[in-house]
């Protein structure tokens, strides 16, 4: 009987990765939107490297690593960005990117759900993804402004920054230096 030789090899937390560039994405596609700089040919670059790329990239890792929620997460939305990015390139009907909008809100809003069962941080992130989702649903069916979806952009900007800095430094200090919350709720498992 042979040896069997097992060596596990130990994955680095790929989040902050995915978060910044779910971060970067939203702070570049906000300035568009809150009249800072104009059309969108160059947003693409930071929309599909950092927005869709490093997000795929980070959901790879977290599959690897059996995180399931970031793994989803990070796909769900580097793909997003990926579709976004080739709207804008393409052209689109603006009542078919408002359904696209609608499926992705009904994802994130299960989503917020799951983060808050992690910490308040990805919660924070999610509460304002979905508020950015609705109020691109408004500017698209209701004519509601797009100022407003600039401002939920900017959010989810923000606390993406904060939360992929909470976790570098927590890994590179051993502590929590910027905290990240205690989860909200608690989810347990259902058998049936």
């Amino acid at each position: 009987m042979g040896i069997v030789n097992e060596t596990k090899i130990r994955l680095a937390d790929p989040a902050p990765l995915g978060i910044f560039g779910l971060a970067m994405a939203t702070l570049v596609a906000s300035s568009e939107k809150l009249g800072l700089t104009e059309g969108t040919a160059g947003l693409l670059p930071w929309v599909l490297f950092l927005g869709a790329f490093a997000q795929i990239l980070a959901s790879g890792i977290e599959f690897k690593r059996d995180n399931i929620f970031a793994a989803t997460a990070f796909g769900a939305f580097g793909l997003f960005w990926f579709a976004v990015g080739m709207t804008w390139y393409f052209g689109y009907s603006i009542e078919q990117f408002g359904f696209a909008i609608l499926g992705y809100l009904i994802f994130s809003i299960y989503m917020t759900y799951a983060a808050a069962s992690i910490n308040k941080a990805f919660l924070v992130i999610f509460v304002f993804i979905d508020l950015l989702l609705a109020a691109l649903l408004f500017q698209i069916f209701g004519g509601g402004p797009a100022m407003l979806s600039g401002i939920m952009e900017l959010a989810v900007a923000v606390s993406g920054f904060y939360a992929s800095a909470a976790i570098v430094l927590k890994t590179m200090a051993g502590f929590e230096v910027l905290p990240l919350g205690k989860p909200v709720l608690e989810l347990k498992k259902f058998e049936l």
